[in-house]
């Protein structure tokens, strides 16, 4: 679960991710990697703002039950947990990839992805369910969001 919860594990996976959606729009891979980039950095945003903003403490800050939660390698995240921004930047990259995409078997795929790595921040202790939930809700609104202007663009390089 730590590997999984390690952001440059998936490195290579988001490569060729980014390699096959340049290459599905080639006339627009600006416009691939603006909005990529915008999602990223707006779902991550979006999620510190809401920590900021709800301040509730995460299970391993939580003075009721941190004597009862599973620590690994001593890690206990920031103080505040909810919402998850893995599980916003997962959701919103799965959310985003499988609206580019359209295909059946990288929509399950990219979401059982999306759902391991928010299982990983609770099994590790730094979330509870609700904040991942919350947080893929976030997430996958900010991929439909951005999704929308960008496919305009996709569209028009089918119709020239």
């Amino acid at each position: 679960m730590w590997q999984i919860s390690t952001k440059t594990l998936w490195i290579p996976f988001y490569a060729v991710l980014l390699f096959f959606m340049i290459w599905k729009h080639k006339k627009y891979w600006w416009i691939t990697i603006l909005s990529i980039a915008i999602m990223i950095l707006l779902s991550d945003q979006l999620a510190d703002f809401i920590k900021d903003n709800v301040q509730r403490l995460r299970p391993t800050h939580n003075p009721a039950i941190a004597n009862l939660v599973h620590i690994l390698r001593d890690y206990r995240g920031g103080n505040f947990g909810f919402v998850s921004s893995h599980a916003s930047n997962s959701f919103a990259i799965a959310t985003f990839v499988s609206m580019f995409f359209a295909k059946r078997w990288l929509t399950i795929s990219m979401f059982l992805w999306a759902a391991l790595v928010c299982y990983s921040r609770v099994y590790l202790g730094v979330h509870y369910p609700g904040d991942v939930l919350c947080g893929a809700i976030v997430g996958a609104g900010v991929g439909i969001s951005i999704w929308l202007p960008a496919n305009y663009f996709f569209n028009k390089e089918k119709l020239s």
